[in-house]
């Protein structure tokens, strides 16, 4: 589709479903099982953080929004692969395009910011241990919150509005969704403004989150060689999950950016969609994995809960 404006296009092609084929199915029901699977890991752990008052504390008020962020992210995604899957024809309506990547930029967002915050309140937690309850009260950790969600909304909405003024001289996508650089590569109109705003954009995102990051380690590094054998333990316990959940969140975001900027064709197309992908599967599923199997209160939490399910049920059929 050639001159054409955002007002009068109406769709896009999404070109790297050409290789799906008679696999289709195999995809959906791998997509489909991902799909259940994140949301009922996600959902449960919000549930048993909300239900049990002994969870109500800074750090899993933390993770309950780390947990909404992934059932965020993966509604913004899964269904939409679901229907492009079993699809003939792969065209998404430009309006439902930028929603999209309004919400899996705000997804990303929000993820290394949720993750920039649950740091410093490790910093906290662990380098201050008599203070913790008075310097993080409820109050801050629902406006740290607040923040987290309002910052990432507003910045990509200003991305959007940059977005929809451009005159875009084509309608073919090469990805498995929308992705914002791609869809400013279609115009033909003026993309300056985009492009200082889109480096702009990025470079914030990446050190807004890291340097309170960096901070807060460095801060927990130092108590760690100072302190005592407990202290040390109490740091390895929490800062792992949160530690691996960064590096995996970061390694996918770095692909996906390079993958957008870069030419990659000498990498495997399968390779690259699958890597494409990595970002808002793996993270959804692997968050849910590790806290719940390393945070001993969701984990005990979650066994008492099975027992009495199960006396309950035993009690049921005597």
């Amino acid at each position: 589709m050639v001159n054409s404006t955002l007002s009068t296009l109406s769709y896009f092609i999404l070109e790297a479903y050409m290789i799906v084929g008679s696999l289709k199915y195999l995809y959906f029901m791998i997509t489909a099982m991902l799909f259940f699977v994140i949301m009922f890991a996600n959902t449960s752990l919000i549930v048993i953080i909300c239900m049990n008052r002994s969870l109500h504390e800074p750090m899993y008020i933390f993770l309950c929004s780390l947990f909404v962020n992934e059932l965020y992210g993966s509604t913004g995604l899964f269904p939409f692969l679901l229907i492009q899957i079993l699809s003939d024809i792969h065209t998404v309506p430009a309006s439902f395009c930028f929603l999209q990547i309004f919400c899996l930029y705000t997804y990303v967002n929000v993820e290394f910011c949720n993750l920039a915050v649950m740091s410093y309140d490790r910093y906290l937690a662990i380098c201050y241990p008599l203070q913790y309850n008075t310097r993080m009260t409820f109050n801050k950790v629902f406006i740290l919150i607040i923040l987290v969600w309002l910052y990432s909304f507003i910045k990509f909405l200003i991305t959007l509005s940059l977005n929809i003024r451009l005159t875009l001289c084509g309608n073919v996508i090469n990805s498995l969704y929308c992705r914002n650089y791609l869809v400013v590569k279609l115009a033909c109109s003026d993309t300056k403004v985009n492009n200082i705003y889109g480096l702009f954009a990025t470079v914030v995102s990446i050190f807004v989150p890291l340097l309170p990051i960096l901070f807060s380690y460095m801060k927990i590094l130092k108590i760690c060689f100072s302190g005592s054998r407990q202290t040390r333990q109490k740091a390895v316990s929490t800062c792992t999950p949160h530690l691996v959940s960064l590096i995996n969140f970061s390694f996918g975001c770095v692909f996906e950016i390079v993958q957008s900027r870069f030419d990659m064709s000498s990498v495997p197309s399968v390779l690259r969609i699958i890597l494409s992908l990595y970002f808002v599967i793996l993270q959804p599923l692997l968050n849910p994995i590790m806290y719940g199997m390393q945070m001993s209160k969701i984990r005990n939490t979650c066994k008492n809960l099975c027992f009495y399910k199960m006396s309950t049920g035993h009690r049921d059929t005597v």
